[in-house]
């Protein structure tokens, strides 16, 4: 592992940090009070490589790593988190077809993902199984060819306005083993979606449930044998942690910029906010913390790709981190703007209301503590 990018990790950085800069943060704040979705420049994004990152270049992905994803999430976060956040859902979504999927699968459905011209959603989480996901109880009914899927999925980022549902169903017994994938027409009859939650942030991206009432999907939908489905939602999760993280360390920083560049110009007892010895304290204190949370980040994406043992637990230690983090400069940026930083105009408020979700959704940080410890406590037998 390397503590320094080489030159195409610099290229890759900047290539995405520059499309934030150009097309998402001069329209953040008005995508987050209209409620917008920004399909048409997500697109944008896609045709920069974007849409499938670490997808196999047979169905037009980039195939680039789990590092250069976590490279390119909080670049684009410096922008919105909230846009960044659901092309890296996509991406997640995209990636267990390409993973999983046998070759018509793949041929079927990445190309048009990769490009976005197809959107994809993720969908897990249901009201009665939330972190504990394999108590899930959507049902997935073999009639021939089809299964009959009746239950309703929550929280579901993109419903709505996506056209592919991954989605893991309940198609044998109670637990993880009776749980299988299934790729869905988000269209196709029998699905329909709930209205758009109104939400305390994340509001450039619709979130609705979806329901199943007698929905008819071919069973060449599957991906993978029955029963396998957990592993493959679980797998999906270890990238989508990372992912999720990179948007937090992006938000933040983007906050802890716009702090250094208020401290400049704001006065207060006849000096300027940044030759007080207590704020240059906090901010020092701020870029450490973010600074260790990127290094980390790091560290569990390079594990990722090399798919190394510990992998699953350090992802979910760097996405504890990593949103804790994330939220914690944030709320302190806000701080150091004293009233202005409640102001929407100035835009920290909004990244103190986008990062507060990712300490809950791809398993809470209560969740994440559990992953570590078990894998501690089972190593130590």
């Amino acid at each position: 592992m390397q503590f320094a990018l080489n030159e195409d990790q610099v290229a890759v950085r900047d290539m995405a940090r520059e499309f934030a800069v150009e097309k998402i943060a001069p329209h953040a704040l008005r995508w987050d009070e209209e409620k917008h979705f920004p399909v048409d420049v997500m697109r944008e994004a896609a045709a920069l490589g974007m849409g499938g990152i670490y997808i196999r270049d047979d169905v037009g992905g980039s195939a680039m790593t789990r590092f250069d994803a976590a490279l390119i999430f909080e670049a684009l976060a410096t922008g919105c988190p909230t846009v960044s956040a659901f092309i890296s859902i996509h991406n997640m979504a995209s990636w267990m077809i390409d993973a999983y999927g046998n070759d018509t699968q793949r041929q079927k459905w990445l190309p048009k993902l990769c490009t976005m011209e197809s959107l994809a959603s993720y969908c897990l989480t249901e009201p009665g199984a939330g972190s504990d996901a394999a108590a899930l109880r959507t049902r997935a009914v073999r009639e021939g060819d089809h299964y009959v899927l009746n239950g309703q999925k929550q929280f579901i980022s993109g419903a709505g306005g996506t056209d592919i549902l991954v989605a893991m169903v309940r198609t044998g017994g109670d637990g993880p083993g009776g749980v299988s994938t299934v790729v869905i027409d988000g269209k196709a009859p029998g699905v329909s979606f709930g209205a758009n939650e109104r939400k305390m942030g994340w509001n450039a991206q619709p979130t609705r449930a979806v329901i199943f009432e007698n929905a008819r999907i071919p069973v060449e939908n599957r991906l993978g044998d029955e029963g396998i489905g957990f592993k493959i939602a679980m797998a999906g999760l270890d990238g989508g942690r990372l992912n999720i993280a990179a948007c937090s360390l992006g938000g933040a920083q983007s906050a802890l910029d716009k702090t250094l560049g208020y401290m400049k110009e704001r006065k207060a007892f006849g000096k300027r906010l940044d030759e007080f010895q207590a704020l240059q304290f906090r901010i020092a204190d701020m870029a450490t913390e973010l600074e260790a949370a990127r290094t980390f980040l790091w560290r569990a994406a390079a594990a990722l790709d090399r798919k190394d043992p510990d992998a699953t637990m350090l992802c979910a230690m760097a996405k504890r981190f990593g949103t804790d983090v994330g939220f914690e400069v944030a709320n302190q940026a806000l701080q150091l703007h004293g009233g202005y930083g409640y102001l929407s105009e100035y835009g920290i408020e909004k990244i103190v209301r986008d990062l507060r979700v990712h300490q809950i959704l791809e398993g809470t940080n209560e969740i994440m503590r559990l992953i570590v410890s078990r894998k501690l406590i089972e190593g130590a037998r």
